[in-house]
């Protein structure tokens, strides 16, 4: 993964969200698998499992 990731500035709510959503982020975040830097600029971790991933999307 990248060093920062860049999010979107609006969710669009579908289903599953996408991958640059910010919902899916900020849930990331709150699971300890990211860190938030500015209002859409984040800093994944070293390795962020699948299921994770996949749990944030829903």
């Amino acid at each position: 993964m990248a060093d920062t990731l860049r999010v979107k500035k609006k969710c669009c709510k579908s289903g599953p969200r996408c991958k640059k959503c910010p919902v899916v982020w900020k849930r990331l975040e709150t699971a300890g698998l990211a860190e938030r830097l500015d209002k859409r600029t984040y800093v994944p971790g070293e390795k962020i499992p699948g299921k994770a991933f996949k749990t944030a999307r829903r």
